[in-house]
C-alpha cells in the first residue's frame, strides 16, 4: 500500500480536479456488470478513500444514480469517469485510478466480483479474486 498522504487528481480535460489528503483504503479492480458498462471496459480500477479526504477543487463533477445506493460522479464536460459511492460503504468515495495523477505506487490488491470478469480479461496475476465483494463473501 502506499505511504503517500496526498493527492492531486483530475479528468481529461482537467474541468473537474479533486485534492486527496489521506492514504488510500485500498485499491481493486472490479469486474462488475454496472463498473463494466460505466467504463466502457472490462473493469474498473478504484482507489478508496474516506469521502471527507477528498475535495473537487475546480468543476464539481455531475453525477448518475446508477443503481438503489448508488452514485457515479463524471465530468460534465468531457465525460471522464471520476468516482463511485454506494451505500454499503458509507464514509469512502472511490475514486477510478486514471482520475489520480500520482497512481506509480498504487498496487492493486484484489480482483472483485470476477463472476462477471469477461472471459479474456485475465486474472492471473497473482493477486486474491473474489466472486463478488469479500465481505458478501463471508
Amino acid at each position: 500500500m502506499s505511504e503517500q498522504t496526498g493527492y492531486t487528481a483530475r479528468c481529461l480535460c482537467g474541468a473537474v480536479k479533486a485534492e486527496i489528503v489521506a492514504k488510500p483504503l485500498w485499491v481493486s479492480h472490479c469486474h462488475c456488470p454496472s463498473c463494466q458498462k460505466a467504463t466502457s471496459a472490462a473493469f474498473a480500477t478504484y482507489v478508496g478513500f474516506d469521502a471527507a479526504a477528498v475535495r473537487f477543487t475546480e468543476d464539481e463533477p455531475k453525477f448518475y444514480k446508477s443503481s438503489p445506493g448508488v452514485k457515479r460522479r463524471f465530468c460534465g464536460a468531457c465525460g471522464s469517469p471520476v468516482s463511485f459511492e454506494g451505500e454499503a460503504w458509507p464514509g469512502e468515495i472511490h475514486l477510478h485510478a486514471g482520475f489520480i495523477n500520482e497512481t506509480d505506487d498504487l498496487h492493486p490488491e484484489s480482483h472483485v466480483y470476477v463472476r462477471s470478469r469477461k472471459p479474456w480479461a485475465k486474472t492471473d496475476d497473482g493477486l486474491p479474486t473474489y466472486r463478488m465483494f469479500p465481505k458478501d463473501e463471508g
